[in-house]
């Protein structure tokens, strides 16, 4: 996922292409900002980050984070309105940059703004699109206060000394499984043998499905690696191109089975944490300079925002609304099943939502650095921090 979002570097905005609010709330506001809606391809097209998968081309993140900064400062006068910070409304500016095109992940946000309780707690929160950019680039580069991100994707950043972590985790498991169709007849790790995996050609999907195989008994230089990026998978599937495809389950596991109807086999990640490790996909990223600096706004943002995926969690139908507000070419179908299914996976306590494992960091983290993927000595404690959570 991150190599796609270093391809290149956007100018205006630095590639941040702001998502509107909904009118009633955009008046009192008076942000009339205009939403892209082009990428959504009507809820068919592939959101790359809910695939909670990272490619690692070896990119320097560092290196692509201070191109992004050159451009920022160029351009940061000419855009006044984007900066973060106390503005002359009496509220304090926060941005979130999304890691992609709105989505249920990002249901409990959509609903903390178009309710307007950002706002009662003295907070302005734009929510943007990070463009060419990655969200943490934007975060890294001072463009964005907050960041949608993924366990894979910050560690390494971190790793090579960008001050961003982990504050928040949105979903509290990963609910990530491989599938495939039924009559393939792959329903365990081990069957992967002699078949082929259709993926984004990354490291950490190889490292992760070898360990599976491995763990299963099987031999895992039997299985096969093609690069399709963000095709369908559906078509290439039944056309046989490949086996088998790794999938978020709450948005391409639910369109595949449920919205195009097709009977598919399932490998579940959760099912196999005694092989390979939890982590967060996605969560919400902070800069050192926001926590040390800004804590007692983050502490406001993040108290809002629990109180935002409580009301997901408590509302699917809700939830939908507001992830179809910012982003109405998307499916609703897809979209409302996605919301019900996320309203039980977002936290299993509504009250904890956001807690992150020291566990699941230190495992995932362990299982990074062994694969080759994190070079180095890392501590994971440097990735993340509960500290700017409410209490339960």
């Amino acid at each position: 996922m991150l190599p796609d979002r270093s391809r290149g570097i956007g100018v205006d905005h630095v590639g941040a292409t702001p998502i509107a609010e909904p009118e009633a709330t955009a008046e009192v506001s008076g942000d009339h900002e205009l939403a892209v809606a082009t990428r959504h391809g009507g809820g068919g097209g592939r959101h790359r980050h809910l695939s909670g998968r990272c490619t690692y081309r070896r990119t320097s993140l560092a290196l692509v984070v201070l191109c992004t900064l050159a451009v920022t400062i160029g351009c940061s006068s000419a855009n006044p309105d984007s900066s973060s910070g106390t503005g002359g409304s009496n509220l304090t500016t926060i941005t979130v940059a999304l890691e992609w095109t709105p989505n249920t992940n990002h249901s409990g946000l959509f609903l903390a703004r178009d309710n307007g309780w950002y706002r009662e707690a003295g907070l302005n929160v734009r929510i943007v699109e990070p463009g060419d950019s990655s969200s943490l680039q934007l975060l890294a580069a001072g463009r964005a206060d907050v960041a949608v991100s993924v366990a894979e994707e910050l560690v390494p950043a971190r790793a090579e000394g960008l001050p961003v972590r982990s504050v928040a985790a949105i979903i509290e498991h990963n609910t990530s499984s491989l599938v495939s169709l039924k009559d393939a007849g792959i329903e365990r790790p081990r069957d992967l043998e002699g078949r082929t995996y259709g993926g984004w050609g990354g490291q950490l999907e190889e490292a992760i499905l070898h360990r599976l195989i491995e763990c299963d008994g099987g031999d895992p230089t039997k299985l096969r690696f093609v690069d399709v990026g963000e095709a369908d998978y559906r078509i290439g599937l039944e056309r046989g191109q490949y086996d088998v495809v790794w999938v978020y389950d709450a948005w391409d596991g639910i369109r595949l089975q449920q919205i195009d109807k097709i009977e598919m086999n399932q490998i579940s990640f959760s099912d196999h944490l005694d092989c390979i490790p939890d982590w967060y996909t996605p969560l919400l990223a902070s800069s050192d300079e926001m926590t040390s600096k800004r804590s007692s706004d983050l502490r406001t943002f993040l108290k809002v925002t629990r109180r935002g995926y409580q009301a997901a969690m408590d509302d699917p139908s809700a939830a939908a609304e507001a992830v179809m507000k910012a982003a109405p070419d998307l499916n609703r179908g897809l979209v409302e099943a996605s919301a019900a299914y996320l309203s039980t996976r977002y936290s299993e306590s509504p009250s904890a939502w956001g807690l992150q494992s020291e566990d699941t960091w230190d495992n995932f983290s362990t299982f990074l650095v062994d694969a080759g993927l994190v070079e180095g000595e890392f501590d994971p404690a440097t990735a993340w921090t509960n500290e700017f959570l409410p209490e339960p």
